[in-house]
């Protein structure tokens, strides 16, 4: 029976598809929030989170920013949390008693920033080094 080896730079190439693909969900709806900025806070408002229009901003710029960064590999692994923490919170206020279908974007985006958190942003990324840990090597 032969054994199936994948490319080397397969990992690299599965990393950078899903930071692609998590940074322009983020970018788009981080952009979305900063240009009706108003509207965002109205709606943060009926949601009941405190200091309504700070967070709007907050989130917006973390969301815009952090996908971004994402999406050319720089601070990741902090960018990552942010974002999951971004997601954690919307499930948790937003999406709480909804049907399941509007939960699901949250859902996978929570847990491929949890995933690229835990894996990092592989070799292809703009940064020579994505970590102090790294440098130490």
């Amino acid at each position: 029976m032969k054994c199936f080896c994948s490319h080397p730079q397969a990992k690299n190439f599965g990393l950078l598809m899903l930071r692609l693909a998590v940074g322009v969900v983020f970018i788009y709806h981080g952009w979305l929030k900063l240009s009706d900025i108003g509207s965002t806070t109205i709606f943060f408002e009926n949601q009941g989170i405190p200091l309504a229009m700070i967070m709007a901003w907050v989130v917006a710029l973390i969301e815009f920013v952090g996908g971004l960064a994402m999406l050319v590999g720089v601070w990741v692994r902090t960018v990552s949390l942010l974002l999951a923490l971004v997601m954690i919170v919307a499930l948790l206020t937003v999406h709480t008693g909804a049907p399941y279908a509007a939960a699901e974007l949250p859902i996978v985006l929570l847990g491929a920033t949890l995933a690229i958190h835990g894996i990092g942003a592989g070799d292809w990324r703009l940064t020579a080094k994505e970590c102090v840990c790294e440098m130490k090597k």
